[in-house]
């Protein structure tokens, strides 16, 4: 995520060495990422944290809770940034809202990001929407917002029952059908585009999850938010919020 004057990176969640390449991908070099901000302490989200953040000697924000969790795993950081969830932090030209949610995490947090008078909302890993979550990105420009399995795709797979039960359950995952409807409640004129994120490759499908967001924006009168599903494999396309890029991307 970048502004005129500053590259965030949420999560780093891959090996350092494949963040490298990944940003290699979008010409950006990694001593160019300003911040790292973290969401929760789940190793798909921090596995390459610690080794990124000594490297670059690049700040890290991070909630106390959260870092104390990681600690073991991702060594020392050399300028962690603690912030508390509720808080809003100005970063830069940033603003970073850091926003309570349901997930199985000492202290998860959903993201808003303002610049410009224009705003980014990034909701992923989150068991069910509250009203909090709600009312923070109810009028966000962008969402990168979770859209993670197909309930009967979850049903018939192998996974073990209790693996089942903590994804559909208020602390694990939305399914498609749950992120679709909290969309519809979000969705608004100027909601430029919604990108689908962290979709299970086992429990989903692009076209699944795509359909379900199509439904709800195509019902929505002269919506015209455009739709984007993210993959595992490639960092996507970068997209733009404002005329002519001002806001945050």
């Amino acid at each position: 995520m970048e502004t005129a004057n500053t590259r965030i990176l949420v999560d780093a969640g891959f090996s350092c060495k494949e963040i490298e390449r990944r940003l290699a991908l979008l010409k950006v070099e990694p001593s160019g990422i300003d911040a790292v901000v973290v969401t929760h302490e789940h190793t798909d989200h921090v596995r390459g944290l610690g080794v990124f953040a000594r490297r670059y000697k690049v700040p890290v924000l991070i909630n106390e809770a959260t870092l104390s969790n990681c600690s073991k795993n991702i060594g020392d950081i050399p300028i962690p940034v603690l912030f508390s969830t509720g808080d809003t932090l100005t970063f830069r030209d940033l603003e970073v809202h850091f926003i309570s949610k349901c997930h199985d995490a000492v202290d998860p947090v959903a993201l808003t990001f303002s610049s410009n008078g224009y705003k980014l909302g990034i909701v992923t890993d989150l068991g069910r929407p509250t009203s909090l979550i709600l009312e923070s990105i109810r009028h966000c420009n962008a969402l990168i917002l979770e859209f993670n399995h197909d309930l009967e795709l979850l049903e018939r797979s192998s996974y073990p029952l209790e693996l089942k039960r903590r994804i559909r359950g208020p602390e694990g995952h939305l399914s498609n059908r749950q992120a679709a409807r909290l969309l519809e409640q979000v969705t608004h004129g100027r909601l430029e585009f919604v990108v689908l994120a962290h979709l299970s490759q086992v429990n989903n499908s692009e076209k699944l999850a795509y359909s379900e967001a199509a439904t709800v924006l195509q019902n929505s009168v002269g919506n015209r938010t455009s739709i984007i599903v993210s993959s595992q494999y490639s960092p996507m396309p970068v997209a733009s919020i404002g005329e002519g890029g001002k806001g945050v991307y």
